[in-house]
């Protein structure tokens, strides 16, 4: 029997393929390739987002400055009286704590800008998710759809600074967002969205938005106004109501409806606003309280050489002035007044603006549109056309056309040059009556300014013409030659050695070499007291009290009085033939009227920080007023000065004048600690016979009209550059000053009591409205006597050692002609004369100006070495 076996037993036939065979190895293989391609995939890409992650995590910035968030915010100056007078910013912005921003703002932002704000953790997954899905099917060509939430704008803003559209900036939008939601409280992250958000117009923040928009503050407006704000961040240019009303009311309307939507406000408050116009109200002014440039100016550079740029532009400083604002118009429109009336005298009438041929009465308006105003122009000034018949003009007013008829004066004053024709361009003025007044821009310049002065708080202050046409402060920058004003400093430090105002000083002629000083007037009166000399402004006397005391006595007073910095021991300076500003000298004068203290101008009474903690004050503020009521003085009826060319007869018996307080009231001295440049005895010696300057001598043009105790000096430089008038009354001091800038003669007898002095009388009437009349107090060490000058019968103060109207021998002191030597007339070299009133000039003395790093204008000789100015000449 055969045995069979099967193929399956038997081990020789090849077996059949089983599902575990290598073809599932391999496909064990393939997979496991997959998976550990896929392992380093994953971990390579987990790899590369923690690197990517780490890199960006690494380049964003610190947080750090948003915990303690205060934005770049405007520093604000106000007058004396609170009124805004000025705003320092690089960004116009009023920092507003969120609790004070009203809720229907924020909610409008908040449901036009980022409706879950309160719930997101930073960044909207479902805002980006929709806005990709929007920008894929529906943008195509457009600008992507912005998803941006509230805390990944000020992200961007407040940390990135950037407006660039990328993907790296948008990753880091986003995990700066999710840091500062970990760190800072919404209402916080919100309070600097709201504060920091650019809105147009020059406006950031909400606060600042609601005065340039609306022209309110921030908790006064409605739901239509908040609704009008929060539309503006998406294009705060298209969705500018001024720029593009239209586009504006769309996106408000917009707005309106999204804060229905979220609940913000009902449906029928939404339909009730937006059927309400979109009118916004421009802010009338942003710039500086008119007339004020020159104080906000210098207050400005004030404020930035204590605190530096940054902190005083961006800082959200307060800053209290000393400002009176009336005041300052008037002496502005004073000032302006005086000049223009010197231009007229001296210039007449330049001519036109501009002339246009074919010009008829009608259809002028355009061409007039045409012409630019020219530099220096008042912003009450109109450019007007003259008509046909050369009487009457037209001019433009808001776009409307106007007519009037020029007043005869003007024409008159016009035709002595040139006949006004038809076509001709002019500047005009117009008047209440309907009248016009023609007018015309001064080639020369003034300045002027007012000081209170026990505390030096500077009251009022005009660097110049204009602050549009010069930015240049007159006042404080100006180096000028004070003239004959330096002339109390020299008769101070005299007072100081104890000589007295009745002493007598030779009044004739003297000279070194080829120098010869003269008086203005030509003319010696020989023996001269000093009262005699100060009050009709005697050079010759001058320069021997001068030689007397010694040119370092009086350089040492100067100095000390703040009105100079340093000056040569030369007999020319004691003339005022040294360089000062507008500002020192009101100081210097200042001093004097407050018995010797010391008085240092300040423009700023206190300081306050954005939190409104008082930084900085004045210490002069807690100064008072030492003065008295005004006394009645018995002074002698024949006062009038004897004939030029008659001998000074002998001096009558002096008379004791007691003064009597008004209404017997006893005004207490007030304790002053104050460095000192004299005594108060000596200082009341100098006030009184200054009184006299203004009462019977060059200053008389000061005092018409003031029925109360002042005192001041005129100055008039070598050949006429500068007038000057300095005074001031118990309380009050203001100095005027008139010149070009670039020095050149004001014309002959344009002198200081001529041209400076109607200005300082009209600008201390106006002063004076409302103001106490008082009189300088009488120290006790002072005796007040009447007597005869040989000139006048005058009443001055006395020491208690000095005999009343007495002249005594001075020792070692002759006739002054053998003591001057070349040093002290400051010139080695032959000086020769020229044809200035001293006939004393020195050669070559043709000015230069300069400016200093501190923009200082100074007047540089271009004479030769060892060339010298003169002086005053009155």
């Amino acid at each position: 029997m055969t045995r069979r076996y099967s193929s399956s037993r038997n081990p020789m036939a090849p077996r059949a393929s089983s599902p575990r065979g290598p073809r599932f190895r391999r496909f064990r293989q393939i997979i496991a390739v997959f998976a550990g391609i896929g392992l380093l995939g994953v971990t390579g890409g987990g790899v590369l987002i923690w690197a990517t992650y780490a890199k960006f995590q690494s380049d964003l910035p610190s947080i750090d400055s948003l915990r303690a968030y205060q934005p770049p915010t405007v520093s604000r100056i106000y007058t004396s009286d609170d009124q805004l007078m000025a705003q320092l910013a690089n960004e116009r912005r009023i920092f507003v704590p969120i609790d004070a921003i009203p809720d229907k703002v924020k909610k409008a932002f908040i449901a036009t800008e980022d409706h879950n704000f309160y719930t997101h953790g930073g960044v909207d997954v479902l805002a980006i998710a929709r806005a990709a899905v929007t920008d894929v099917f529906a943008r195509h060509g457009r600008r992507p759809l912005g998803a941006s939430t509230i805390t990944q704008q000020v992200a961007k803003v407040m940390l990135l600074n950037s407006n660039v559209l990328s993907f790296d900036r948008k990753i880091k939008e986003a995990l700066l967002a999710e840091k500062m939601e970990q760190v800072l409280s919404k209402d916080k992250i919100l309070e600097i969205y709201l504060n920091g958000i650019y809105l147009g117009n020059g406006a950031f923040g909400v606060a600042a938005a609601a005065q340039t928009y609306f022209n309110k503050p921030i908790d006064q407006l409605d739901d239509a106004e908040a609704a009008s704000l929060a539309a503006l961040p998406k294009s705060p240019t298209n969705y500018n109501p001024f720029l593009h009303p239209k586009m504006a009311l769309m996106r408000r309307n917009l707005v309106l409806q999204l804060m229905a939507e979220n609940g913000v406000i009902t449906q029928e408050q939404a339909q009730q606003d937006k059927s309400e116009p979109l009118v916004p109200q421009k802010k009338l002014r942003f710039g500086p309280l008119p007339e004020t440039e020159w104080f906000g100016a210098e207050v400005r550079r004030q404020l930035i050489s204590q605190y530096g740029e940054v902190k005083a532009l961006q800082g959200g400083l307060e800053v209290h002035t000393s400002l009176e604002p009336d005041l300052q118009k008037k002496e502005t429109r004073i000032l302006r007044e005086g000049l223009m009336n010197y231009d007229r005298s001296r210039s007449g009438w330049r001519g036109p603006v501009k002339h246009l041929d074919d010009v008829s009465s009608v259809g002028w308006e355009q061409a007039l549109k045409a012409v630019t105003s020219p530099a220096g122009m008042l912003r009450e000034w109109r450019l007007a056309i003259v008509l046909p018949g050369g009487r009457q003009v037209g001019w433009l007013e808001d776009g409307v056309s106007k007519k009037g008829t020029l007043a005869s004066s003007d024409v008159a004053w016009a035709r002595r040059r040139a006949a006004l024709r038809a076509g001709d361009i002019i500047m005009i003025e117009p008047q209440s009556t309907g009248s016009v007044m023609l007018r015309q821009i001064p080639h020369v310049e003034g300045a002027a300014i007012t000081m209170d002065v026990r505390t030096g708080r500077v009251l009022a202050m005009v660097g110049g013409w204009s602050f549009h046409e010069s930015q240049f402060n007159r006042t404080t920058q100006a180096m000028r030659q004070p003239g004959s004003s330096f002339k109390p400093f020299v008769y101070l430090a005299a007072m100081e050695k104890g000589i007295s105002p009745s002493e007598k000083f030779d009044d004739s002629p003297i000279s070194y070499g080829d120098w010869h000083p003269q008086n203005y007037e030509h003319d010696n009166w020989g023996p001269t007291t000093l009262h005699d000399a100060l009050r009709e402004s005697r050079n010759l006397v001058t320069i021997r009290v001068a030689a007397h005391l010694g040119m370092k006595a009086v350089a040492d007073t100067a100095i000390k009085a703040g009105l100079v910095d340093q000056m040569p021991h030369v007999l020319p300076a004691a003339l005022g033939a040294v360089e000062t500003t507008i500002i020192k000298e009101a100081a210097a004068y200042a001093t004097i009227a407050n018995g010797g203290h010391i008085v240092t101008p300040s423009l700023i009474d206190d300081i306050q920080d954005r939190q409104g903690n008082l930084v900085w004050q004045a210490s002069n503020l807690t100064l008072g007023t030492a003065v008295q009521p005004a006394a009645g003085v018995a002074v002698p009826a024949d006062q009038t000065a004897a004939p030029k060319g008659v001998a000074p007869s002998s001096p009558d018996q002096p008379q004791t004048v007691a003064p009597v307080p008004a209404d017997n009231v006893n005004v207490p001295s007030l304790l002053d600690n104050r460095p000192t440049l004299a005594s108060e005895e000596s200082s009341f010696q100098i006030i009184q016979m200054m009184k006299d300057v203004i009462a019977r001598g060059t200053g008389r043009a000061a005092g018409v009209g003031i029925d109360r105790p002042i005192a001041g000096k005129t100055g008039t430089s070598q050949d006429f550059h500068d007038a000057w008038f300095a005074g001031f009354s118990p309380d009050l001091v203001t100095v005027v000053w008139v010149g070009f800038d670039t020095p050149e003669s004001l014309g002959r007898n344009a002198d200081g009591g001529r041209i400076a002095a109607p200005i300082w009388n009209r600008i201390m009437k106006a002063a004076f409205e409302n103001r106490p009349k008082l009189d300088f107090r009488v120290p006790d060490g002072i005796t007040l006597a009447s007597y005869n000058t040989g000139r006048i019968s005058a009443v001055d103060g006395f020491k208690t050692d000095q005999v009343p109207g007495a002249s005594v021998a001075l020792h070692g002191f002759g006739a002054g002609t053998e003591a001057l030597t070349a040093s002290d007339t400051g010139a080695d070299a032959v000086i020769s004369d020229s044809e200035s009133e001293m006939g004393s000039a020195a050669s070559g003395s043709e000015s230069e100006h300069s400016t200093d790093a501190n923009g200082t204008q100074s007047q540089k000789s271009s004479a030769s070495e060892g060339d010298i100015g003169v002086g005053g000449l009155y």
